[in-house]
């Protein structure tokens, strides 16, 4: 099913939860920090391809099989959804059957052909009184909403192909070699066309377009004139288009309704038992299969798409011979995930940090309506606790405010404009502040000298470990501030240094004390020396002298 339709590239998943939030039977999971697809929950509905802003899903290509089939010799035809003249507004079917005949197809025919047949297996129904309430079972998203979450209604969905497999069949009963390819906007024809043996291949308009992109061909725009007997069968991709091709049974009201939220709460008043002898067209697309999740051309312009469709159809049928068999049975497909008792949702809601009523916001940021099914969820092995965007805000806060109130170091967080936003008890105490409102929303002015705080938001350069002397508190402080360019505001970290500065300073002082004993010493010590040496010079020269007279005595003898 789901596992190799709608495919994750996990480089591109990025907890955004924005998939859970739009998936309306919740099926999808979160492991390791990445969305995967539940494929037994899932009903394929497309919406988590739509709405992924990181194009992480991606729908599984089939175009490879078609070209085999091609290059085979197959004969190879298509059965194109009618809504193809919104998506690449095309003259008529026949500019279709061109633009594919240059991709190799053999021949291309309207699904509209398979609408018409169902349209009248509908009004045998209602003839024939067989069901009180009719459903619908021409999407293929409703009839896995209603085989795994409402079974019990399963007995109030028509048990009729599909138009796409009514037109399949079609053209196998009359050639059994063919190849058919349904070409359409929808996901779930995939799922459909693989348990399916009419149908061989499912393509999506997006497979298509892609397809034509790379083979260079344009797709035919030829304008032709309205047909003067348009098929009202190709009113079926608008909203109420099925109704529309009806002939009216007056004894069954008929009622239309669009998107998954509103078929959910449709089946919730159904299943209540409270309405009798109605028919009813259901779609899981807002819009019908006009908006289905793989049309693109048109979905700025809905409307405009919705009156091509309409001026395109008209009010005649085909004369088309019926089916040898157009019924099926829709079996249960009811998923069954284990349901979690009152004390282990509780445990999870505590370590979510919803310790009361009060504190379950509810707000869905997880992709959950409420935080109690959030919590299921998360017993379920679906979700993880950290989804949780207010546990983690308020977690995170917590944790830095722990940090930044019991550390020694000041701390202030300024705007760009030099005005305090934040200030931590050192700071206040640093500053001789009794409160931070005496600061907060103030210019820091007050506080500092603004030089350095202007040149960091000037120049983006990052400022150290810079020490200076505060004179107004009398202390000095090694100061790093930190500009985030992203967020727009200065961090400055402040540690007083005044202890070690004084000590600094008095480690000079003895430096310098010492320095001058030290000369004092030098300087005496040499006068002694000198002392010292002048007078042994003096008792030389007179032992000299004496010496001198000796030796003359001593030659005049």
């Amino acid at each position: 099913m789901s596992d190799n339709i709608i495919l994750l590239k996990e480089n591109n998943c990025k907890d955004c939860y924005k998939c859970v939030r739009n998936c309306p039977v919740k099926a999808i999971s979160f492991v390791d920090n990445h969305a995967h697809i539940l494929p037994d929950e899932c009903i394929l509905c497309g919406q988590c391809y739509v709405v992924c802003p990181q194009d992480a899903k991606v729908i599984r290509s089939d175009v490879d099989k078609v070209k085999a089939a091609i290059r085979s010799g197959r004969r190879v035809v298509a059965s194109i959804a009618p809504s193809f003249m919104a998506e690449f507004r095309a003259g008529g079917i026949e500019d279709m059957e061109e633009t594919l005949a240059r991709l190799g197809f053999s021949s291309a025919e309207e699904t509209a052909i398979g609408a018409e047949l169902v349209s009248r297996e509908y009004e045998r129904l209602m003839r024939e009184k067989r069901q009180s309430i009719i459903i619908s079972s021409c999407c293929p998203s409703i009839n896995l909403l209603i085989q795994k979450y409402y079974p019990d209604m399963l007995p109030c969905l028509a048990p009729v192909l599909t138009p796409m497999q009514a037109h399949c069949k079609k053209i196998r009963e009359g050639d059994p070699d063919a190849f058919t390819v349904f070409i359409g906007p929808c996901i779930a024809k995939k799922a459909e066309g693989d348990n399916f043996d009419c149908t061989d291949v499912v393509l999506t308009f997006d497979e298509l377009r892609q397809w034509l992109k790379e083979a260079d061909i344009e797709p035919v725009k030829r304008d032709r004139p309205p047909e003067s007997n348009g098929k009202r069968a190709r009113l079926y991709p608008i909203s109420g288009g099925l109704l529309k091709t009806l002939d009216p049974d007056p004894d069954y009201r008929y009622v239309m309704v669009d998107g998954i939220e509103g078929c959910l709460s449709a089946l919730e008043e159904l299943r209540t038992g409270a309405f009798h002898d109605m028919f009813v067209e259901m779609n899981a697309c807002d819009g019908c299969c006009l908006n289905g999740p793989c049309i693109r051309e048109h979905r700025e312009t809905r409307l405009r798409g919705t009156m091509r469709i309409d001026s395109y159809a008209g009010s005649a049928r085909w004369n088309s011979d019926p089916l040898n068999d157009i019924s099926t049975c829709f079996s249960t497909k009811k998923t069954c995930p284990v349901q979690p008792g009152n004390e282990e949702i509780q445990a999870v809601l505590t370590k979510m940090g919803k310790t009361s009523p009060e504190k379950e916001l509810n707000c869905g940021s997880c992709g959950y309506p409420t935080c109690r099914e959030k919590a299921i969820a998360v017993c379920q092995g679906k979700a993880e606790i950290e989804m949780c965007l207010p546990f983690l805000k308020e977690k995170a806060e917590s944790f830095s405010d722990k940090i930044i109130n019991n550390t020694p170091n000041a701390v202030l967080v300024l705007d760009e404009d030099l005005v305090v936003q934040q200030i931590n008890k050192s700071a206040l105490s640093m500053f001789k502040l009794q409160n931070a409102d005496d600061i907060l929303h103030g210019p820091v002015v007050r506080l500092l000298d603004p030089t350095d705080y202007m040149d960091v938001v000037n120049t983006g350069r990052n400022v150290y470990n810079k020490r200076h002397y505060v004179a107004e508190y009398k202390i000095f402080v090694e100061e790093t501030i930190i500009y985030d360019k992203q967020y727009r505001i200065l961090i400055s970290i402040l540690r007083d240094v005044t202890e070690q500065e004084e000590l600094r300073k008095n480690d000079l002082e003895l430096r310098r004390q010492t320095a001058e004993v030290t000369d004092k010493v030098i300087d005496k010590q040499m006068r002694i020396v000198q002392e010292i040496a002048s007078l042994l010079g003096e008792t030389t020269a007179e032992t000299k002298i004496a010496l001198t007279k000796l030796k003359e005595a001593l030659a005049h003898e």
